[in-house]
């Protein structure tokens, strides 16, 4: 994904020297509302490579030129390429990529036990990253009005990154905050995806028990150029007011909400998902979170416009470990119906039905599942008396 370089980028790119980074300020990306793109994203009709003549955003030309240095100055556990890719086969429309250097390269998950556990500052935090992996913060204009209780959102590179672009979405580092989804770093998540204008950028949330490798608390937001099942997935409303939306459609069943852009809905959205996801961490229940523009919910498509945004939620048997002889794990991506698999053998083998069978086997059992539903459907009927 190439990026040109001009002077609008400077203050983003570190100096030379790297004795020199300590002593760099963090460039602060200040973004307005007029910045928060609502129409006119969508899918080329023919090649992805046409993804390349779309004109890229503020937020994406300063993202992708600082991540492009980082690439270049080594502050990766490797170097990323271009990723072999594919479709698999299927209805469900999977699509899969081998990257073998992060299923080797990256750093070991941490011991977890509770899905709500503490911050530990003993352990692995983004305090202890190196000089130079922080891109910006990213602070929304004073006059952007907003109800959320707003945080310092710093963005910084994934050392393992599963494709071009990926970053962490850190909110207020020195608190020490643990890996709960809060209201500030959902707002900030969706109007990431709101400032780019590649339809392919996305943002996630992996829990505690959901495949969340750092107990400190923060988002993955990446490039994919590819459309995925969730986009355009058909739904059913589950609460009177249309608030909460059931996606039955593969890879996985989830809770789905949607807004049409910023303001009063896209707030109320945040607390919806946020009040959802804190009776899941009470709980003990582990979720995943995918924030991603899509088609709004009802009878829809895979070739659904591209007209607001939709968060869907899982709730999923807890994990706290890794099984390295699977051909993925299963986080936010995998939900989603993007595939990084580990291995060059079972990226040429890899069968639509043996994806669906690792997926399922991380999902909860149908009676809890079912009480899940009922109560998050009367969380959100009492919200909105």
């Amino acid at each position: 994904m190439a990026v040109p370089q001009d002077s609008n980028e400077t203050p983003y790119l570190l100096p030379p020297n790297s004795k020199d980074w300590e002593e760099q300020s963090i460039p602060d990306f200040v973004y307005g509302q007029k910045e928060l793109i609502l129409e006119g994203i969508q899918w080329p009709r023919t090649a992805p490579s046409l993804l390349d003549r779309i004109a890229r955003s503020r937020f994406d030309s300063v993202l992708c030129s600082a991540w492009r240095q980082r690439m270049e100055l080594g502050l990766f556990r490797y170097c990323l390429g271009k990723l072999q890719t594919q479709t698999l086969p299927g209805p469900v429309g999977f699509v899969a990529q081998l990257n073998v250097e992060r299923g080797v390269q990256r750093r070991r998950p941490q011991n977890i036990q509770s899905v709500k556990q503490a911050f530990d500052p003993e352990q692995f935090n983004f305090n202890k990253i190196r000089p130079g992996e922080v891109l910006f913060r990213l602070l929304r204009e004073p006059d952007l009005p907003s109800a959320v209780q707003q945080e310092d959102i710093y963005v910084m590179i994934n050392v393992s990154p599963l494709e071009w672009g990926h970053v962490l979405l850190v909110p207020a580092p020195t608190r020490g905050l643990p890996q709960r989804l809060l209201p500030a770093a959902l707002q900030a998540g969706i109007e990431a995806v709101l400032l780019s204008s590649h339809p392919g950028f996305r943002v996630g949330f992996n829990s505690l028990g959901g495949l969340a490798s750092v107990n400190h608390l923060h988002l993955h937001g990446y490039y994919l150029a590819h459309r995925l099942p969730v986009e355009g997935a058909p739904s059913e409303p589950l609460d009177p007011g249309g608030h909460l939306h059931l996606l039955q459609a593969l890879p996985a069943p989830g809770f789905l909400f949607y807004t049409s852009g910023p303001g009063p809905d896209l707030e109320a959205l945040v607390g919806r998902v946020c009040r959802a996801t804190d009776y899941l961490t009470d709980h003990e229940i582990a979720h995943n979170l995918f924030v991603t523009r899509g088609a709004p919910p009802g009878k829809t498509s895979p070739s659904s416009a591209l007209t607001g945004v939709r968060v869907i939620l899982w709730a999923r048997k807890s994990n706290f470990g890794v099984k390295e002889g699977d051909a993925f794990n299963v986080a936010l991506c995998e939900l989603a119906g993007h595939l990084p698999i580990k291995t060059s053998q079972d990226f040429g083998t890899l069968t639509e039905a043996a994806a669906l069978a690792l997926i399922q086997d991380c999902l909860l059992p149908p009676a809890q599942a079912e009480e899940i539903q009922a109560t998050l459907v009367d969380l959100i009927a009492k919200d909105e008396q």
